[in-house]
């Protein structure tokens, strides 16, 4: 199987191409897949010979897209609507990464994969808008949303915890913030897992939620890499109302992902153990 990945370079992309085992991956990166440009992308796809499509590549600057939204939309809605308006005329699959910014973050129970959707800011709508186009576009489609995603590549949570850690004896962490932290190389195998079985059968298409579990707090969160990687850093948790950002973020991130499991053979990744390969790869492993 040969598939065609938009977005070379993100923590996914990065994950995608070391996972990918047996499956021919034809990889674009930013300069050849402008994503300002969706008929670019769409040509790209027209003239491609995979057997379907992921798109990793997304606008995900949560706090800049609020004054940039314009692009943000471009970027998460209108490209990939494009792509896969001309994946549906070529009969491919389309995989679309989504996100749980998507949801309003009320309540305490995880939000199930038919639930009404309420974005509280640019970033969840442009998201949500890529989610209809890919929809609508009319072929078959997987939409994976995920959240709290992190690597040993690039910029997230872990890599900046690990350099706070070592600057300070203590940190304030966001304790009212619950959620799924997952892995990249989790939801890489969930990308391709969900392509193979697109390409098999169609009739498996829909939305569905690839997280890491157990839910936790972005302050536990802190102390369990802390924990890992012997880093002696007090964590503090502090209400959201005490870190203002430009962007609302939703406090109940929690997914459901018992339909995933049913439609893919996936179980809900352990982010710990995830974490604890993250930390190999950095050399900051120490439990």
């Amino acid at each position: 199987m040969k598939l065609l990945v938009f977005g070379k370079s993100g923590q996914l992309g990065l994950e995608l191409q070391r996972r990918a085992g047996d499956v021919t991956l034809d990889v674009r990166d930013e300069f050849e897949a402008d994503f300002t440009k969706p008929d670019t992308c769409a040509a790209i796809v027209t003239g491609s010979d995979a057997d379907a499509v992921i798109i990793a590549a997304a606008y995900t600057a949560v706090d800049k897209a609020e004054s940039d939204e314009p692009l943000a939309l471009a970027v998460n809605g209108t490209t990939p609507g494009a792509i896969a308006r001309a994946a549906a005329t070529r009969g491919l699959p389309v995989v679309l990464v989504s996100t749980d910014y998507v949801f309003d973050g009320s309540g305490t129970a995880p939000f199930q994969v038919d639930a009404p959707t309420g974005p509280l800011g640019a970033y969840g709508r442009t998201k949500l808008e890529g989610e209809r186009a890919v929809r609508d576009a009319g072929g078959v489609h997987a939409i994976l949303r995920t959240s709290w995603v992190v690597s040993s590549h690039g910029n997230n949570f872990v890599k900046t915890m690990l350099r706070l850690g070592a600057e300070r004896d203590r940190l304030t962490i966001v304790a009212d913030q619950i959620g799924g932290p997952t892995p990249a190389a989790d939801l890489a195998d969930a990308c391709l897992t969900a392509a193979a079985r697109l390409v098999a059968d169609p009739t498996t298409q829909g939305t569905y939620h690839v997280t890491g579990g157990p839910d936790v707090s972005w302050a536990d969160f802190a102390r369990e890499i802390f924990r890992q990687s012997g880093t002696t850093c007090e964590v503090a948790d502090i209400p959201s109302s005490d870190y203002p950002t430009p962007a609302a973020r939703p406090p109940n991130s929690r997914l459901d992902n018992r339909s995933t499991q049913a439609a893919f053979g996936l179980p809900r990744p352990d982010w710990r153990a995830g974490l604890s390969d993250i930390l190999k790869d950095l050399g900051a492993y120490r439990a």
